[in-house]
């Protein structure tokens, strides 16, 4: 898994900040999104992050999630 990578959310996730559902539970299962940062270090320092895999899904709505909870349907390298 690396940024730009597009993914699927295989497991049921619930979030409350969700555009069109605010402050109401939503799950992201089976959403598509691509991967904008893996993060491993924050402001200069290695940090272990609980939900290190940030992904982009819309233009105004992103979340964070363990390795476990996404897969990778393809690459940039298998786009071109």
């Amino acid at each position: 898994m690396k940024v730009g990578d597009r993914v699927r959310i295989k497991e049921s996730v619930i979030v409350y900040h969700h555009p069109e559902h605010k402050k109401e539970p939503f799950d992201l299962k089976g959403m598509e999104g691509e991967i904008m940062d893996i993060v491993t270090n924050w402001q200069g320092r290695p940090v272990s992050a609980n939900l290190p895999i940030l992904v982009k899904f819309e233009k105004r709505f992103r979340a964070h999630f363990r390795d476990h909870e996404v897969e990778v349907m393809e690459t940039m390298e298998t786009v071109e």
